[in-house]
């Protein structure tokens, strides 16, 4: 079958699925569809198709596009169509979350998998509550059992619901923490004592990491 033929079909496939759609899962369905050939496509087939697909639809034309988001091929509106469509149901979703849950969510999100006593460790206070609400939101689930701990207590992983809701395909895909506070660094300011006309200044003072002056010993370079 040539590749032209395969993606309208690919293309209805992700249209109308409730959910991403993988690309061996999309190669079983169009070889269902098309069951009494005697040729059927293959992964690359199908792969090379959703390459086309992607590439037209990241064209001006269109305000959505085909991302592999959620595990799994979808269409998705554009970045810069997001304010209008939040108009409709953007925001209310994670608006329901608190933010304990919202903490609760991160944490499990950058250490998965976590257990409770762990989230509880760097929160600082009890996430039964959260935990629960997240659970309910199928945000996060529960992957199984630490069996190297005492009690063999359970472990919790963000599920397929929060990486299709955030856009990526895997925790992967989540922004690395350097890059998320790199932005809200502030270097050390230097500040210089007062000097008295004709005097020679003394050594220049800087802020430590931890809010105090001290003496800025780094030695200059000669001119």
């Amino acid at each position: 079958m040539e590749i032209s033929e395969i993606i309208p079909h690919i293309e209805a496939l992700i249209f109308a699925s409730d959910k991403p759609l993988t690309s061996m899962e999309l190669t079983e369905l169009i070889n269902n569809a098309f069951g009494f050939m005697e040729d059927k496509c293959n992964l690359d087939q199908i792969q090379t198709a959703i390459d086309g697909i992607v590439e037209k639809y990241k064209t001006e034309f269109y305000p959505f596009e085909v991302r592999q988001s959620g595990g799994g091929w979808q269409f998705l509106t554009k970045k810069e169509f997001h304010k209008t469509i939040a108009q409709l149901n953007g925001e209310k979703f994670l608006k329901r979350l608190s933010n304990a849950a919202l903490e609760t969510l991160a944490i499990i999100a950058y250490k998965q998998p976590v257990t409770k006593s762990e989230i509880e460790a760097i929160r600082g206070v009890s996430c039964d509550y959260s935990i629960q609400k997240l659970l309910e939101k199928e945000l996060i689930i529960i992957s199984g059992r630490n069996e190297e701990l005492p009690g063999k207590p359970l472990i919790y992983n963000v599920s397929r619901t929060f990486m299709d809701y955030f856009g990526i395909n895997s925790s992967e895909d989540l922004p690395k923490l350097k890059e998320i506070f790199v932005d809200n660094l502030v270097p050390p300011t230097i500040v210089n004592s007062h000097v008295e006309e004709n005097e020679n200044p003394e050594t220049p003072l800087v802020v430590s990491e931890s809010g105090e002056l001290v003496e800025n010993n780094k030695e200059q370079n000669p001119e």
